[in-house]
């Protein structure tokens, strides 16, 4: 099977690696070259990581690097079995993706995306093949984490969806379906945690360092919920935040807090930026 990626950063970029390393010809796709050589550049620094743990040898990395290509041109995914879409959580963006990737891609093509929020319904909306639409989001860090979350929509087909499930499985993965609901289950639950404690930082309840202390020894949480919201990226919480709150009567319970909104004001985003609510 010939796999698609639409984007090249941080979620489309592990996709691809992690496709590529269990024998699929990957062809990623991005809108500036600079992109896919920054994307290509943490797909190698990753697989090294694997090597210096003696989980991947040298061939395998050699192998992985030449089942990727990489493309500035939608065009070019004419020919491919099932695309990936992780480009900017936006509606916009992702239906006009979709719409030309309908007009382009093969009859048989299934359109997947990693989106962490957005109605599948909506984008597959974009397509004249919405049996063939379904969200397949991934879990960051993609090489690491075992879950995709399969999102369907009351159009997406049992083939789909079966197909979908045993690639997931090939890849080393745990498909597990939802329906397609705001925030799906994962950030439906996730999100609100992160925001509450978001929000026990701004009332100065405890610092950061104690909340994330408090989460990870008492509730065996691997990561600290400010720690886990600088990894996501600041910028998506709020954006996910905004999509539960627009997408349930009780916008109150999905109110961004303040803080978030401001940090993300002073593009102090996490990791991606060196400061969200830790410095890197």
């Amino acid at each position: 099977m010939r796999i698609g990626v639409i984007g090249s950063g941080t979620m489309g970029n592990g996709i691809a690696h992690t496709f590529a390393l269990n024998g699929y010809q990957v062809l990623l796709h991005d809108i500036k070259e600079e992109f896919l050589e920054r994307g290509l550049s943490t797909i190698k620094k990753n697989l090294n990581r694997f090597l210096d743990k003696g989980k991947i040898t040298k061939e395998d990395i050699s192998l992985t690097l030449n089942n990727i290509s990489t493309t500035i041109s939608l065009e070019e995914m004419k020919n491919r079995d099932l695309i990936i879409e992780a480009a900017t959580e936006n509606l916009d963006i992702k239906s006009s993706i979709f719409n030309q990737l309908d007009q382009i891609a093969l009859d048989e093509c299934i359109l997947a995306s990693n989106t962490s929020s957005i109605s599948i319904s909506k984008i597959a909306d974009a397509t004249d093949r919405p049996s063939k639409v379904v969200g397949m989001h991934f879990m960051n860090p993609v090489p690491i984490m075992k879950l995709v979350e399969v999102i369907k929509t009351n159009r997406t087909s049992e083939e789909t969806l079966k197909i979908v499930r045993d690639i997931s499985i090939s890849l080393g993965k745990q498909p597990v379906e939802c329906l397609d609901f705001p925030g799906f289950i994962s950030n439906r639950i996730l999100m609100p945690m992160i925001n509450e404690a978001i929000y026990a930082l701004m009332e100065g309840v405890a610092t950061k360092e104690s909340i994330d202390e408090i989460m990870k020894l008492g509730m065996s949480h691997p990561m600290g919920p400010l720690q886990l919201a600088d990894l996501i990226g600041l910028d998506v919480c709020l954006s996910i935040m905004n999509v539960l709150k627009d997408g349930f009567e009780n916008s109150q319970k999905y109110k961004p807090c303040p803080l978030l909104v401001e940090l993300c004001k002073e593009n102090k985003l996490g990791r991606k930026t060196g400061e969200g609510f830790y410095k890197y």
